[in-house]
């Protein structure tokens, strides 16, 4: 029989655990929230309710979620269908609820662990059977309530009853858009998205010097490609480069050897010395960007430059035809070559990572499409670009040619999607239905 759910225990109250909270609760279903304490489980329904902006559209749903105390109510965990752990990102924290988890919880319960980048057998390795078969990864992207990517990802021991029932749940109920990911590190929205930031800030040094400046850099690696208008330096302004800092250091104890972004996993030394100097981003008084209040109460946005350590007022950059579209990867220019290291250099490492992190071309393309705002993924991507120009660049300039793109070509096949986009290549060379959202 297959199970089904309908009521979620969310174990923290944290951005995550109020996020979820708050949208199965705006779906009428039945929530218990519980945090270290019933003090910080009422603060986290506070936020839920009032914040800004509040996670709940209708105030009045916040009647659906229960509160706790992780201490004093673990054990109501047993009336609900599905337990979802969302406490902070720590392996050893989460490792100790997981074992306090399980003789609670009832025997057709499902479980995951909301995670950005730890692997799942990281968190379950020594844990009873019982559990590794009931458990998955569920990572929800921020804001909750308004991203649609939620990476589902099974482990070695996962019943596949248990993937079915957070698919049809998370895909119907709360409406998110799933795809299914592999027990690698950082999944796949962050695993080809953190590549892309880090090797970017790396290539910028090159470009710099080339005489390309930061709001130039921001504005090919926004709309010229596709990407969301913050670019390179303004995303990374709004993540923090602390958090990219913690980020490479993950990536360097769980990246598989040989692998591209092995070289791209420490911050370059400019950006170093901001980290050091709490120059971080949005959260601190600025990173690459901030917003200056002059003395009559303006506001002004200003640029630094990492080379001289100044400020000055952010230019705004207007692309020509050349360098506006994706065909700027193929522009001889500094403008052409940065696009094509980075924007290429992350197209291939996409192409190379089947089946490590997924088994198709359509996840990774819906993970990067809905998670990062892309408009387009790394494989709609090189359609458009004609993936047999693509190849030709990447021989010319002595590099492998990647997995997928291999495939093709042995395929005798010119696209990786065809009949207007309802089949995509699987990685046997033959075309398949894209599956129903």
């Amino acid at each position: 029989m297959a199970r089904e759910i309908k009521s979620v225990a969310v174990l923290g109250g944290g951005t995550m655990g109020t996020g979820i909270a708050g949208l199965c609760a705006q779906r009428d279903c039945r929530v218990l929230m519980l945090d270290v304490s019933m003090e910080a489980a009422e603060k986290a329904m506070e936020r839920i309710v009032s914040g800004r902006p509040p996670v709940l559209d209708d105030a009045e749903k916040a009647d659906n979620i229960t509160l706790g105390s992780l201490d004093g109510d673990l054990k109501k965990i047993a009336d609900y269908d599905w337990i979802c752990e969302a406490v902070i990102e720590d392996l050893g924290v989460k490792r100790e609820l997981m074992a306090r988890i399980e003789p609670f919880r009832s025997d057709g319960s499902v479980i995951s662990t909301n995670t950005s980048g730890i692997p799942l057998r990281d968190i379950t390795n020594g844990m009873p059977k019982h559990l590794r078969r009931n458990i998955a990864v569920t990572h929800f992207f921020n804001p909750v309530k308004v991203m649609r990517l939620m990476e589902l990802v099974p482990g070695t021991d996962t019943d596949g009853d248990v993937i079915e029932a957070l698919s049809a749940f998370c895909g119907r109920t709360l409406g998110k858009g799933v795809v299914h990911a592999k027990d690698t590190v950082n999944f796949i929205g962050n695993r080809i998205g953190c590549f892309w930031m880090l090797m970017g800030l790396h290539r910028a040094k090159e470009a710099r010097d080339e005489g390309l400046s930061t709001e130039m850099i921001d504005a090919l690696m926004s709309g010229s490609v596709g990407l969301p208008p913050t670019g390179l330096y303004g995303l990374i302004d709004l993540i923090g480069l602390d958090v990219m800092d913690f980020v490479g250091k993950n990536l360097a104890q769980n990246l598989p050897a040989g692998d591209m972004g092995a070289d791209f996993i420490a911050l370059p030394a400019a950006e170093q010395a901001m980290l050091e100097r709490g120059q971080i981003g949005r959260k601190s008084n600025g990173g690459f960007y901030r917003i200056n209040k002059l003395d009559d109460s303006s506001k002004v946005k200003e640029a630094f430059n990492l080379e001289t350590g100044d400020w000055s007022n952010a230019e705004e950059v207007a692309l020509d035809d050349a360098h506006s579209n994706l065909d700027v990867m193929f522009a001889d220019d500094a403008m052409g070559r940065f696009c094509w290291h980075v924007m290429g250099g992350t197209l291939s490492y996409a192409a190379d990572l089947i089946p490590e992190i997924s088994d198709d071309v359509v996840n990774i393309d819906c993970a990067m499409r809905w998670g990062f705002n892309w408009k387009q993924g790394p494989f709609e991507m090189l359609d458009a670009l004609d993936p047999a120009r693509f190849i030709k660049r990447l021989e010319a300039d002595g590099l492998n040619v990647p997995k997928m793109l291999g495939v093709m070509r042995n395929a005798g096949v010119e696209t990786f999607y065809r009949n207007d986009g309802r089949e995509f290549l699987g990685r046997d060379g033959n075309y398949y239905p894209i599956p129903a959202e």
